[in-house]
């Protein structure tokens, strides 16, 4: 298993020693923290990973927590666990987006389950984000060439098609693919839902 971030935030100690305990137990390696702020300060935001964050603590609420980490478009996945939690505030963070929602206590197996899909569907977030970051790159040619080279087009057809010499295409069709990192045409189909 692709070893990943996963963070915990709980005012609770007890809660913080018993949950890096218990979730070691299935593989993970917890890095807690007591407050927000702490976890907003040293953690990598923009990396897939997954955190675990209690609803009610002191500053930064977990909910606040969430509503930060959606500012900054980070790709970490959110599991709420919480000993205060109703289903209005289950129904809120669902709809901003968590991936689970927990009472306390929780049993272990079932949150080892839901750290595994928080991860899966962070890497998918995340991998998604890398795509869209390449595509933006890409000039307004180059975004048209690498329609076209998806559709299958050879260059002398995107020639004629874009109006442009041949070597004009060869060119915008090798900084395209620098750009995207990929080096045949198969790696840019994975591109095809940005087209």
């Amino acid at each position: 298993m692709q070893q990943h971030n996963v963070y915990l935030v709980d005012d609770d100690a007890a809660i913080r020693d018993s949950l890096s305990f218990m979730l070691t137990q299935f593989g993970f390696q917890l890095q807690a923290f007591a407050d927000g702020m702490s976890f907003l300060e040293q953690c990598q935001l923009q990396a897939p990973g997954c955190v675990i964050l209690d609803a009610r603590m002191p500053e930064i609420t977990g909910q606040e927590l969430q509503q930060r980490l959606l500012q900054q478009d980070s790709p970490l996945a959110i599991i709420f666990l919480t000993g205060h939690g109703d289903l209005p505030m289950a129904v809120e963070a669902f709809r901003r987006g968590a991936c689970d929602f927990f009472q306390k206590p929780v049993n272990g197996k079932a949150l080892a389950g839901a750290i595994e899909k928080a991860l899966e569907n962070s890497q998918k977030v995340w991998e998604e984000q890398q795509l869209q970051g390449c595509f933006n790159r890409l000039s307004p040619r180059e975004k048209q060439v690498l329609q076209l080279l998806i559709q299958g087009q050879t260059n002398k057809q995107m020639s004629e098609a874009l109006h442009l010499s041949l070597r004009t295409v060869e060119v915008h069709r090798a900084n395209t693919m620098k750009k995207l990192g990929v080096h045949s045409l198969g790696e840019l189909m994975k591109y095809t839902p940005l087209c």
